[in-house]
C-alpha cells in the first residue's frame, strides 16, 4: 500500500494482479526511462571527454570524440601516448560496454514488463491457451 509520499526515483511497476498501465501513461513512462538512458550516456560522454583531456591533453573537441567514438562501440581515434591515457582508455572501454547493456536495459525494462504483464493478464483471463 502506498502512503501518497513514495520515493519518485524508485520506478514501481505495476503488480501481477494490478491492471494494464494506461497507453498514455504507458508513454509517459517510456519518455521518463528514455531521458534517463540520455543522461547517463550523456554523463558518461563528458566523463570520457574530461578524462581524455586530463590524461592526453586532447583539445575538448577531440576529447568528445574519442569518448563519442568508444561509447559507439568503434574504438579511439587518437593514439594514446601517455601511461595514463593508456590506462583511461582501458576503463573507459570497459565501462562503455556496461554503460551500453546498462542503457538498453533502462530503455526497454518498460516494454519488456508490459509485454509479459499482459501476458500474464491473459492467462489469468483463461483467454490464452
Amino acid at each position: 500500500m502506498t502512503t501518497g509520499r513514495e520515493n519518485r526515483l524508485v520506478v514501481r511497476f505495476e503488480q501481477k494482479h494490478e491492471p494494464l498501465l494506461s497507453r498514455a501513461a504507458f508513454m509517459g513512462r517510456m519518455v521518463w526511462h528514455t531521458l534517463a538512458a540520455i543522461v547517463l550516456i550523456a554523463a558518461s560522454l563528458g566523463m570520457g571527454a574530461l578524462g581524455y583531456h586530463y590524461f592526453e591533453g586532447l583539445p575538448w573537441i577531440d576529447a568528445v570524440l574519442n569518448a563519442s567514438m568508444l561509447l559507439g562501440g568503434m574504438g579511439p581515434v587518437d593514439t594514446m601516448r601517455t601511461e595514463g591515457g593508456k590506462l583511461f582508455a582501458a576503463g573507459y572501454a570497459l565501462f562503455s560496454g556496461l554503460l551500453f547493456v546498462a542503457a538498453a536495459g533502462i530503455l526497454f525494462a518498460p516494454l519488456i514488463h508490459r509485454t509479459f504483464h499482459r501476458f500474464h493478464l491473459e492467462d489469468e483471463d483463461g483467454s490464452s491457451s
